[in-house]
């Protein structure tokens, strides 16, 4: 087990997920149906599921485009989403 990288991967997620839209819709959802448990079961299923997709649809990608070129292109797109999303756009 690479340690290293399960807390790296942990910490960055954490950090990422703290009151975004997700969270907020949590939020949102409990209070207007006061089922915590069914909420939170529900919520990490659907993460789990999209973390799933990235993961394989990223080692798919990994083994058609060369990794820098991958890192490169991922820096531009969240550069252009924050950009963007400074200016009020997305």
């Amino acid at each position: 087990m690479d340690w290293n990288l399960l807390l790296s991967t942990f910490l960055l997620m954490f950090v990422a997920e703290l009151g975004d839209k997700t969270q907020l819709a949590v939020i949102s959802l409990v209070t207007r149906h006061g089922r915590p448990g069914a909420v939170f079961v529900a919520a990490v299923a659907a993460l789990a599921l999209v973390t799933l997709l990235g993961v394989l649809g990223g080692q798919a990608l990994s083994r058609l485009v060369p990794a820098a070129l991958l890192h490169k292109a991922s820096a531009v797109v969240f550069i252009a989403l924050g950009i963007l999303m400074w200016f009020e756009a997305v």
